[in-house]
């Protein structure tokens, strides 16, 4: 897990509930708007200083809004402390309002030089030792791509050698889906205000905002819980959250308590798949893992994991269904092609969930078995199983584009459940949980690494979640659960061997140690 993010809050927000969140404070609790901005500028130049200490001159770039007026006060604060600043205005003083103007006029107070952005290029950052950046451009309310002056500022920022500080969010970042816009500041430290915004954490958002730093501001709590309150439809989670479930065990508990995993899959070429989901699920605890697969994995399975039960579909007489039954938990998919011996094995995880009740784990070909019953009209809404697609298998399930599915995550996800039921996960930087019956609450996990961007990832994540059910947890904390661990595992894989060259096995070890936490 990434050091910051433990420091972030758990609630995450639109941008316009972030500026509801700004009126009460001002209008409801008395607090001056002016005032806000100075206490959030000098949250950002008290943690500018923090990671820079060395900093001797700052090069603050401004917009003609709040977000600027955010600058304006930091220009006037590091003027005041003795380095050296140019400010450089994308638009005329004489646009700026209310607020931004008298941020202007306290940084021409301090005589901050100031430069139009058409006639600064003489001011590079190679010009001083010690540079920082400051991106005060625009703020959470772009919804379109960035164009003209702003998005020559943006590029020459991007451009430019020195570290540079996002005031809020860096300038051209969406900061409801986390995409960017055409172009956005790549920032190396964010410091955002009041609320934290959801896009930050996912989709982009970690790309361009760095490392991020929240600071309320000291606004009062009932800011953000008296009745006129904007209520979080988005909240983060991380291994802490996934530790509250994990009890210890009985000690007179035996491999029946804790769960029988069938895993599915695995067609000619493919066993690796289905090894490595049945490993998973062991590493996470169950007491029982079957496969079902092709008859010619058996050696090749036994022989890394003698734990595991084998059973070929090629056997003399094999009775898949008698197995199936047998089941806590079915994963379907990892390995499974796309032939009519994968359809038939489908049908059958499908039989045997529905009349059984079975929890259903669906991930990989399986997905992409089901989302062919979209456009016959055959989909099929179910409310105990779990979904675990990637961009790409989420457009099938959606009969829509990939970029559909990426212009906002959020909402993706929150159709996926909304079409097919149960819980659904949406894979990806900042990877989104949401359960049909959780009342639109989508679960944003900030732990795992681009480490995890490798072949067989998604089967460990499968035999993590269908471990977890088996033991007896609920569908939608299995799952929250299950990225969690998987996401914190490649973390601390990531610390011992680095990001590349990390491959899905690698997270057994800590697979195991993660759920038996040390409470």
């Amino acid at each position: 897990m990434s050091n910051f993010t433990t420091r972030l809050p758990k609630n995450l927000y639109r941008a316009e509930q972030v500026r509801e969140l700004d009126r009460i404070a001002i209008e409801e609790k008395g607090i001056a708007g002016f005032k806000l901005m100075q206490a959030a500028a000098a949250a950002a130049f008290n943690a500018l200083r923090e990671q820079w200490p060395h900093a001797r001159h700052l090069i603050v770039f401004v917009g003609n809004g709040n977000n600027g007026g955010d600058g304006y006060v930091v220009a006037a604060l590091a003027k005041e402390a003795g380095l050296g600043v140019d400010l450089i205005q994308v638009a005329d003083s004489k646009h700026l309002k209310r607020d931004a103007k008298l941020a202007f006029e306290l940084a021409k107070s301090k005589q901050v030089a100031m430069h139009l952005l058409v006639d600064s290029s003489n001011i590079e950052a190679t010009d001083h030792a010690h540079t920082i950046v400051v991106d005060a451009l625009l703020g959470t309310g772009i919804d379109r791509d960035v164009s003209g002056d702003y998005r020559s500022a943006i590029e020459r920022i991007n451009a430019m050698t020195s570290p540079v500080l996002a005031i809020d969010i860096p300038s051209g970042l969406n900061a409801d889906t986390g995409r960017c816009m055409g172009t956005a500041i790549e920032a190396d430290l964010t410091v955002s205000f009041i609320g934290m915004k959801q896009g930050l954490l996912t989709a982009e958002g970690r790309d361009f905002a760095g490392e991020i730093v929240f600071d309320s501001l000291e606004v009062p709590d009932d800011v953000y819980s008296s009745p006129s309150s904007p209520k979080p439809a988005v909240i983060r989670i991380d291994i802490n959250d996934a530790t509250r479930h994990l009890l210890p065990r009985r000690p007179s508990s035996h491999k029946g308590s804790h769960g029988h995993v069938v895993v599915v899959g695995g067609d000619y070429g493919f066993g690796g798949a289905v090894l490595m989901a049945a490993e998973a699920a062991q590493r996470a605890g169950s007491g029982l893992v079957s496969v079902i697969t092709r008859s010619q994995h058996r050696s090749a399975l036994l022989s890394r994991r003698p734990e595991i039960m084998v059973l070929g579909t090629e056997d003399d007489e094999p009775n898949l269904e008698a197995l199936l039954h047998k089941a806590s938990v079915i994963v379907i998919g990892p390995g499974l092609g796309s032939n009519k011996w994968s359809r038939q094995l489908l049908q059958m995880a499908l039989s045997a969930q529905q009349s059984q009740q079975t929890p259903l784990i669906v991930d990989a070909d399986g997905l992409n078995l089901l989302a062919e019953r979209v456009s016959s009209g055959a989909a099929i809404k179910r409310n105990n199983w779990i979904l675990t697609p990637h961009p790409g298998e989420a457009a099938a399930l959606l009969n829509c584009s990939i970029e559909d599915v990426l212009s906002n995550r959020f909402a993706a996800v929150r159709k996926l459940t909304g079409i097919w039921g149960g819980a659904c996960l949406l894979k990806g930087s900042g990877s989104l949980v949401n359960y049909d019956s959780d009342n639109g609450i989508v679960y944003l996990c900030t732990e795992g690494n681009a480490g995890m961007a490798t072949g067989g990832m998604g089967d460990v994540l499968s035999g993590i979640a269908a471990s977890l059910v088996g033991q007896g947890m609920g569908l939608n904390d299995a799952l929250c659960c299950a990225v969690c661990i998987h996401g914190e595992a490649a973390d601390l894989a990531l610390e011992n061997g680095g990001e590349r060259g990390m491959i899905a096995t690698d997270l057994f070890p800590y697979i195991r140690q993660l759920v038996n936490p040390i409470l």
